[in-house]
């Protein structure tokens, strides 16, 4: 279990027969930032997920034993990859995206990787990254790309 303030989270496994609810998480978590730039569409937003999915590296995000979202990290050679990290809207602004980094920040330290995550352009997730450190390493069509140093 992890605590930052007064949030509590822990984890639990995702399985690939879990792959539906973790798409409709994603998709009410991006939803309004997809609207805002003009590229939301669930069908491909299914498709992107499924592509890439790993019940291996994925874990939901539970906040009194209930399912609140999910993040998947993957580890390269040099660095972590915060492949997903999506609470759902009606879990948002409760401090459970900053719990989740504390403890995904103690793995990277402890595995002295640096950590990297893309988050789309004019989403609130930029500044969500910047305010926990994260520093812009890159900037694509549609996303723009972080790092956090291991500490």
């Amino acid at each position: 279990m992890t605590q930052h303030d007064d949030t509590i989270i822990s984890f639990a496994p995702a399985t690939s027969s879990d792959l539906d609810e973790l798409v409709g998480i994603r998709i009410a978590a991006m939803r309004e930032s997809l609207e805002r730039v003009g590229r939301f569409d669930p069908d491909r937003a299914r498709e992107r997920f499924q592509s890439g999915f790993s019940a291996d590296h994925t874990r939901y995000i539970l906040s009194h034993a209930q399912r609140v979202g999910f993040v998947v990290v993957k580890q390269d050679e040099n660095h972590l990859l915060l492949d997903h990290l999506y609470i759902h809207p009606d879990h948002q602004g409760q401090g459970i995206g900053s719990a989740v980094l504390t403890q995904l920040f103690f793995e990277a330290d402890a595995a002295a990787l640096p950590m990297r995550v893309g988050a789309l352009k004019q989403s609130e997730a930029n500044q969500f990254y910047q305010r926990h450190g994260f520093k812009k390493i890159d900037e694509g069509e549609w996303d723009v790309y972080y790092e956090r140093q291991a500490q």
